[in-house]
C-alpha cells in the first residue's frame, strides 16, 4: 500500500515521526535560548479525561506556558502554525489543566504558544514563534 505521495504507508509514518521529533528538539532549544525554562516535554494525561498530548510545558517567568509545536517541510500548504486550530487550543486547555492538577501547582498566569517550524530539504529551519494564541 502507498499513500498520496507514492511512499509506502508505513514508511510515510516513520518520515512523519521523524520530522515532528526533530522540529521539537528544535523548538525545545529555540525556547530555551529564549530565556524558558522546559519543565516537560510530550506529556499524556493518565487516567483523564482530556485526550492528545502536551508538546512542551515551560516557564517564562511567571507564566506557565503551553506550546504546541507545528512541523513542515515547506509552505506548500501553508505555515506550520496555521494547522493550530481553536478546537485544538481547547484541548490543550484541558489538557494543561490536567497536567496542572497532577502535580498540584497553581500557575499564576498561564498562556499558549505556538512554535511553528518549516525544515526545509536544503537550508536551515525557520522558527517562528507565536506567543499568546
Amino acid at each position: 500500500m502507498t499513500n498520496a505521495v507514492g511512499m509506502p504507508a508505513a514508511d510515510h509514518v516513520d518520515h512523519q515521526r521523524a520530522l515532528g521529533i526533530r522540529g521539537e528538539e528544535i523548538a525545545a532549544t529555540h525556547l530555551r535560548n529564549a530565556g524558558m525554562l522546559i519543565l516537560d516535554r510530550n506529556w499524556r494525561p493518565h487516567g483523564f479525561e482530556a485526550v492528545g498530548d502536551i508538546d512542551v510545558i515551560a516557564r517564562d517567568a511567571d507564566a506557565l506556558v503551553i506550546v504546541e509545536v507545528k512541523t513542515r517541510r515547506s509552505l506548500a500548504f501553508g505555515a506550520p502554525s496555521r494547522a493550530v486550530t481553536r478546537r485544538k487550543i481547547r484541548r490543550l486547555r484541558s489538557l494543561a489543566l490536567a497536567w496542572l492538577d497532577e502535580r498540584s501547582i497553581h500557575a499564576p498566569a498561564l498562556r499558549f504558544d505556538v512554535v511553528a517550524v518549516t525544515i526545509p530539504p536544503a537550508g536551515q529551519p525557520v522558527v517562528e514563534h507565536l506567543r499568546a494564541v
